[in-house]
């Protein structure tokens, strides 16, 4: 995708993670196509990618689940944990996958991942998917989705605690919260609510502080869980 109107699109550096060197190299040839992603290495297994994550600091991983050594979910966690500073998100992963079972899918959103996308999607599925989770914004893959957003309303459980967490918010964290959930970038809720983008990114940190969250998935997640959002 050629960046519009005479500006330069923001460069996302991407790290590929996959235990299959063929798949690597098909992944390497169609984000080459793309100007605005470059991919600044390659993981053959989890620990390399954890490795080459905290040493590199690409914007994001692309991270198979079935990897040797350190398994996807878990190489995910140990690279959310380990490129956080000051409390702030570290680097963002993006599993890419053949398994749409939930014992694979919870396990690697837990772990803190930002996106799953299935491995037969529509190939340019997957530059939309970096370009988003690079942005900071989350990104499931329409076939699992629904499933994902009907789990988070009808948890019951910690109901009382999620209360509480949301009511640590103030009016505008809340405000900016529901917005979130409405799909908006931050620079739509900077114009929507007449703010200046680095204003809104404040709000979103206060908002992953206070109540826990990892990525902008999991702060929805909870606003529906605790009733400030309806399914």
């Amino acid at each position: 995708m050629r960046p519009t109107g005479g500006r330069r699109a923001r460069v996302a550096s991407v790290l590929v993670a996959d235990d299959q060197e063929l798949v690597r190299a098909g992944l390497l040839m169609l984000l080459s196509a793309h100007e605005d992603l470059t991919v600044i290495g390659e993981a053959a297994d989890g620990a390399q990618a954890v490795e080459a994550a905290v040493r590199d600091r690409p914007d994001v991983v692309l991270m198979d689940l079935q990897m040797p050594v350190l398994a996807g979910a878990e190489a995910t966690e140990e690279i959310v944990r380990r490129t956080r500073i000051d409390g702030q998100p570290g680097v963002r992963v993006l599993i890419l996958t053949t398994f749409t079972d939930d014992d694979a899918l919870y396990p690697a959103l837990r772990a803190g991942a930002s996106g799953y996308l299935l491995k037969h999607a529509a190939p340019q599925d997957l530059p939309s998917a970096i370009r988003a989770v690079a942005a900071g914004q989350s990104w499931l893959d329409p076939r699992i989705a629904g499933r994902v957003m009907q789990r988070a309303v009808e948890s019951p459980t910690d109901s009382t605690d999620h209360d509480t967490v949301i009511d640590l918010l103030t009016p505008r964290e809340a405000e900016v919260l529901v917005l979130m959930a409405r799909g908006m970038t931050n620079g739509d809720i900077a114009t929507h609510l007449v703010l200046s983008e680095a204003t809104v990114k404040t709000h979103v940190s206060r908002v992953f502080a206070k109540t826990g969250a990892r990525d902008r998935a999991q702060a929805v997640a909870l606003a529906y869980q605790s009733g400030l959002l309806k399914g």
